[in-house]
């Protein structure tokens, strides 16, 4: 598996309940343009409309050698998820305070575009001050076992 990018930030601002796996409908010069990690998925969330799961804000740069450069690096991608995946998830983010957020943009070992959503709740500030304390506390354990190695 090949990381394209990453979200870190959503980690930091929602608290991530499940993740699921999606393909992402692309066009040709979109996936070259992913190859050379040309990708940003910062405020990248997912919705629901008309029975299908489409991703918001994933902004592609659109390939550097090719004609065709008409492309919106914002447009809304169609994702790859089976009907009763879908099902399951309108009833999920349909609960007050739930959202589909982008997490991670990957190829897998077929050479196949994904995306990993996150249902995600949003934190509160004090939350994000408590996920700020456990990385620290898990940093600082890091370095007191590498030191007494």
């Amino acid at each position: 598996m090949k990381i394209i990018v990453q979200n870190k930030k959503a980690r930091h601002d929602y608290a991530i309940l499940e993740t699921l796996e999606a393909g992402i409908a692309l066009r040709g010069t979109e996936v070259k343009s992913l190859r050379e990690g040309r990708a940003n998925l910062r405020d990248t969330h997912a919705i629901i409309q008309r029975g299908e799961v489409v991703l918001r804000g994933l902004h592609i740069t659109p390939y550097s050698h090719t004609s065709d450069r008409n492309l919106d690096p914002l447009r809304d991608r169609k994702l790859l998820i089976n009907r009763a995946e879908i099902r399951k998830l309108v009833g999920k983010v349909n609960e007050k305070g739930m959202t589909l957020v982008a997490l991670k943009l990957y190829f897998n070992d077929r050479g196949i575009a994904k995306v990993e959503l996150g249902l995600a709740k949003g934190k509160k500030t004090h939350d994000k001050r408590d996920s700020i304390a456990e990385r620290d506390a898990r940093r600082d354990m890091d370095r007191a076992l590498k030191r007494d190695r």
